[in-house]
């Protein structure tokens, strides 16, 4: 009899079942060295769910590597180190970020955005466990584990020819969906209590914003509601919550219009929040159709400074820098 994995166990809160069937995979994925692939939306606990996975049979050490935030010609070095002179400016021999977790687990998040040429450098770490430093001849033998995720669609990309066909079979051994919150929204009521308590503050939601929380749409998942609570609790000192203490999005949603991008509310940088759309119903509006139009409108608020706009719709740079490749946004 398979025993049962409780509620919370990994960092994974809820009791829907698809949550639990998350945990239970865990369980299973942390008996082997299995490579995993982690598939679902941006926010939906990606990275939880890979440390949870290496922790549930810890060993060695968990290194985690944003494939998006690798760029430029060091890139390959970052990963596999270099040897003294292999380049101008390498003074001195370097590990790379495999060597470094060799024994343990590397968790590669966003593997779509991996570039083909370390796609084929990444395939032949998971076929002969070696690697070869920048300006080194030697092979050397590496025994790690590898994870990957991604809210891409790699079986898309496969087709489109901007991810390997060869690396994405090898990684799909193991596939662990991670729902969206809006697929499992019984949770919700016992995630607002987490962070409400992580909070260490005698706060509470009145029934008027709990219901709004509650039917919301979340695109940004559980990290949105997370960022959501946190921030009201910081720029609020009252003991209860009502919906004018909610953030602008989520007001919007409450007054029935719907923001293009949930994060954009939490902005506040300059010249304050975005402008939001208005006056379509909410069933007519597709989140990317959304979220690109509003990081259109950030650009042009920020006069096409890409770190400002990042800021002001409250993601990080590399995040914004994954959507507008994702978009095809040129600026």
């Amino acid at each position: 009899m398979e025993r049962t994995v409780p509620d919370g166990t990994y960092g994974l809160l809820g009791q829907s079942a698809e949550i639990c069937k998350v945990r239970h995979t865990i369980e299973k994925l942390s008996r082997s060295r299995t490579p995993a692939l982690l598939l679902g939306e941006t926010g939906t606990g990606k990275e939880v769910a890979a440390r949870a996975i290496h922790t549930a049979n810890p060993v060695g050490d968990f290194i985690p590597i944003d494939c998006g935030a690798l760029v430029g010609p060091l890139m390959e070095s970052e990963l596999f180190g270099h040897t003294r002179g292999a380049f101008t400016g390498a003074a001195e021999a370097k590990k790379g970020l495999i060597e470094v977790a060799n024994g343990g687990t590397v968790f590669f998040d966003e593997i779509g955005d991996l570039p083909l040429d370390m796609q084929v450098k990444l395939l032949r770490l998971l076929q002969e466990h070696e690697i070869r430093a920048v300006g080194s001849v030697r092979q050397q033998k590496v025994d790690i584990r590898v994870i990957a995720a991604t809210h891409h669609d790699l079986a898309r990309d496969v087709a489109r020819e901007i991810f390997r066909a060869d690396l994405y079979y090898r990684l799909k051994v193991a596939i662990v969906h991670l729902p969206s919150l809006r697929d499992r929204r019984e949770d919700i009521p016992l995630l607002i209590e987490h962070f409400i308590a992580r909070a260490e503050r005698e706060i509470q939601l009145g029934e008027d914003a709990r219901e709004v929380m509650l039917n919301y749409p979340w695109p940004g998942n559980v990290r949105e509601l997370q960022n959501a609570i946190e921030r009201m609790v910081a720029l609020n000192s009252g003991a209860e919550l009502h919906v004018p203490d909610l953030p602008t999005a989520l007001q919007n949603f409450a007054a029935g219009i719907v923001a293009p991008l949930a994060s954009a509310a939490a902005a506040g940088a300059e010249t304050g929040p975005l402008p939001l759309m208005h006056s379509r119903p909410h069933n007519e509006l597709f989140l990317p159709e959304m979220e690109k139009q509003t990081i259109l409108r950030a650009l042009d608020v920020m006069h096409g400074d890409r770190t400002k706009a990042a800021g002001k719709l409250g993601i990080g740079r590399t995040t914004l820098y994954r959507k507008l490749k994702e978009y095809k946004i040129e600026n």
